[in-house]
């Protein structure tokens, strides 16, 4: 490094070799920092960084290697006050100015800062990295450098204005030097930071109105986020400029970021032009906790610019427009022959739209429409038909997710098209043959429409949820479809990144999930929703889960899913995710003789399930279940009780030796 910040300018305010930034006027720094936020920046703020680069200035000499202050975490939408960067070490600092303790929030702060640059930031990924936090006016702890953790993070060492140069003196001499050769800081603070962010993550940035590239990863292996959104938003833009009517299937492996492609196609629309866009989803767990996300978040903003934060309520109407129940959209076409105020709009998990009959039902019952005849997707189509110029729809298609009685399946989308709407333009992916999606018939019916397209740029390949293992629901998917090869070989490359691991003791899972979290990652019990006999292990599906709860609440909250208390199910988790979890494993779907066998427990007894439809909801609820964890989980499959009937431990044998053949190693 020349000067400060040219060649870090974008990833830090400040950035400079150590000896440049002590040599440096301290008003010279303050100017930087000032300058790169591009915000008014108050007093409070202008103080804190004084200190910061005081203490520094004090506790630096000496250290050969560079100073980046105010460096960038875009997954987390902050920056961290300070990175050294020395030798082969990485020693992130959060500071807190003036405080006298060490709050648990700070310390998982100073955690997940070092995670996300072991996990996203390219130039950190091979390093050792030592997190700091210090409270200025804390006591002088008694805190040493911690074991690190396998992928080579230390935990956090606690540091008050005294002691803060002695900490990150004491991590760069624990850091290897040779045969490591030194950090180049230039290439370091170039590196590209390639984030994987939770959906509710996603969410909140995108609300924020920060780009798809910013916040996901755009590395090699996963190009094809940015291509779909880029497709997607081509195909809006010819219909616009033609005034066609045009369907969008976009299909993608579990957590490849389908509902972030529609989310960020959402955010481009809002509030831009009289296009109008709206992410709908019939998920209702789902847009409970990204509105009530997104509105948590608004607040604070609102709060970390000094302002007085408006109502909940009033941040809630301005969330409302953005993300919608599908059902709730749905209603409102039924109140008037008019059509919507939006020109797209954006159906996550379209598969699951009700189909005729579940339709024609509720109308009867909860609308009092006693003739209604058509099927939600059928509907849908039409309302948005009502347009007389223009009218895009993008389905975000899931394979093998439908987990309810009553889902019309993607058929139904392009039936109605092939009846009833021939006019409009569809765009498929060529993943939608794929037997996975049961649309393979329905696209032959529609060949004879002129207007069909297929793009390769509409399908998604690439897991984003488990970022560190991208073939998890590759391994899941040959697992449930017992292709026990093809399985074990995925499983072997899985197991170098990802934790999976098996018990048989409810108390090992537990304590093996707690044990693997670090900072603020979320982990949490699962299981199915027929898994009534897990009531015998204390795991209660029948427990009304408030998915809000137990998705943002904090660890003191026993609502939370931190307190490994309430099962959420798969209707809960759908379209969410956790960092860690206990998959608990009844005898709802079980091992019998080599194949599957699917039941349901009634009364005293598990029943034999032999509906196809039914046997495939259950299997989908375990892939639904089994994908939900971004770094690990822990598999709990009981031992059963010979005195009981309803736990006989051969309902649950096989299972367990069936997944441990598969490789997934025992507690």
């Amino acid at each position: 490094m020349t000067a400060p910040n040219d060649n870090a300018r974008q990833s830090a305010f400040y950035a400079a070799p150590i000896a440049q930034f002590l040599a440096a006027d301290e008003h010279t720094v303050l100017g930087h920092l000032a300058g790169g936020s591009g915000l008014a920046i108050d007093g409070a703020q202008t103080e804190a960084w004084k200190e910061q680069v005081r203490l520094l200035k004090q506790t630096l000499p000496g250290v050969d290697g560079s100073l980046f202050l105010e460096f960038e975490v875009p997954r987390l939408g902050s920056r961290i006050d300070g990175v050294v960067v020395a030798h082969s070490a990485v020693v992130p600092i959060e500071f807190k100015v003036g405080e006298h303790r060490y709050a648990k929030t700070d310390y998982n702060q100073a955690w997940d800062y070092a995670l996300d640059l072991k996990n996203f930031h390219q130039a950190s990924q091979a390093l050792p990295i030592f997190p700091v936090l210090c409270a200025t006016n804390g006591a002088t702890p008694d805190d040493s450098w911690q074991q690190p953790h396998a992928d080579g993070v230390y935990p956090p060492i606690k540091a008050n204005a005294a002691t803060v140069g002695e900490a990150v003196r004491s991590a760069i001499a624990l850091a290897p030097v040779a045969p490591v050769a030194p950090v180049n800081a230039e290439a370091w603070g170039r590196a590209p930071y390639r984030p994987s962010p939770t959906i509710i993550e996603a969410a909140k940035a995108l609300y924020a109105r920060h780009s798809v590239q910013s916040i996901a990863r755009s590395d090699a292996g996963a190009p094809n986020l940015h291509v779909t959104t880029q497709c997607v938003e081509e195909i809006i833009a010819h219909s616009r400029a033609k005034r066609e009517k045009a369907i969008v299937f976009v299909t993608g492996v579990p957590g490849a970021g389908k509902t972030l492609v529609g989310l960020n196609i959402a955010t481009q629309h809002l509030g831009r032009d009289e296009t109008h866009a709206v992410f709908l989803s019939g998920n209702g767990p789902l847009v409970a906790v990204l509105r009530e996300a997104l509105v948590e978040d608004d607040i604070q903003r609102q709060r970390n610019l000094g302002n007085t934060p408006e109502r909940k309520g009033v941040v809630r109407q301005k969330v409302k427009p953005f993300i919608q129940n599908v059902h709730h959209f749905r209603d409102e076409g039924l109140r008037s022959a008019a059509p919507p105020i939006e020109h797209v709009a954006i159906f996550d998990e379209s598969q699951r739209a009700w189909n005729r009959e579940k339709t024609a039902l509720f109308m009867k019952q909860r609308k009092g429409v006693a003739d209604f005849s058509m099927s939600e997707p059928e509907f849908l189509i039409s309302y948005m038909d009502r347009h007389e110029d223009w009218a895009v729809v993008v389905c975000l298609v899931g394979g093998g997710q439908e987990i309810h009685t009553g889902e019309a399946g993607i058929g139904a989308w392009l039936d109605a098209v092939r009846d009833k709407y021939p006019h409009w333009h569809t765009y498929i992916s060529p993943e939608l043959h794929d037997s996975e999606y049961a649309a393979g018939k329905a696209i032959e019916r529609l060949g004879a429409n002129a207007h069909v397209e297929t793009q390769y740029a509409l399908h998604l390949a690439v897991s984003m949820r488990s970022f560190r293992a991208e073939k998890v629901s590759g391994f899941v998917k040959a697992a449930l479809d017992a292709d026990e090869d093809r399985a074990r070989e995925l499983l072997a490359e899985v197991l170098r990144t990802y934790s999976v691991v098996l018990t048989r003791d409810r108390t090992v899972a537990k304590k093996w999930v707690r044990s693997q979290a670090r900072g603020s990652e979320r982990y949490g019990l699962v299981a199915s929703s027929q898994a009534q006999r897990l009531k015998a292990y204390c795991i209660d599906v029948r427990v009304d889960v408030d998915p809000v709860k137990y998705f943002l609440a904090d660890r003191a909250d026993t609502r939370s899913s931190y307190y490994l208390e309430d099962a959420a199910t798969e209707f809960q988790t759908q379209g969410l995710e956790l960092d860690w979890t206990m998959m608990s494993w009844d005898a709802d779907l079980r091992r019998t003789n080599g194949r599957w066998s699917h039941h349901n427990f009634r009364g005293d007894r598990w029943t034999t399930v032999h509906n196809a439809d039914r046997q495939r909801y259950l299997l989908n609820a375990y892939r639904v279940l089994l994908t939900r964890a971004r770094q690990g989980m822990a598999i709990f499959v009981p031992k059963g009780r010979k005195s009981d009937a309803t736990l006989q431990p051969e309902n649950y044998d096989q299972t367990f030796q069936y997944l441990k053949a598969l490789g997934v190693p025992e507690l």
